[in-house]
């Protein structure tokens, strides 16, 4: 399971890079927006999901077992923080790049006036 999510981050990061070096500005938005998921894909490995272990809530636990292991809900919500930041940057950048296609009617970068 670590592998498979080790190869998913390392691809997304390949894309969100190879997206993001393109000429076409909603292309770039998208590699930026894959970057940032990658980089939540990262942090959620990183917070302790390992097979065969519980994941119940404590609280919920039988008094007198020890309490099972839990992932850190320290790094949930701090992914769910930046989920929801990524999801409002993505629209903003969205919307400047149809403005930006209003004034220079077209999308490609290299084709702008300087």
């Amino acid at each position: 399971m670590t592998f498979a999510l080790a190869v998913t981050v390392g691809a997304l990061f390949a894309l969100g890079t190879f997206l993001l070096l393109r000429d076409d500005l909603v292309k770039v938005i998208w590699g930026v927006t894959l970057i940032s998921q990658a980089a939540n894909v990262y942090l959620i490995t990183l917070g302790g999901v390992t097979e065969g272990t519980s994941n119940s809530v404590p609280i919920l636990a039988d008094h007198h077992e020890p309490f099972p292991v839990t992932t850190d809900p320290v790094v949930q919500a701090l992914v769910l923080t930046a989920i929801v930041i990524s999801f409002g940057m993505t629209a903003f950048a969205l919307v400047l790049s149809y403005r930006a296609y209003q004034e220079n009617e077209t999308m490609d970068v290299t084709e702008w006036d300087q």
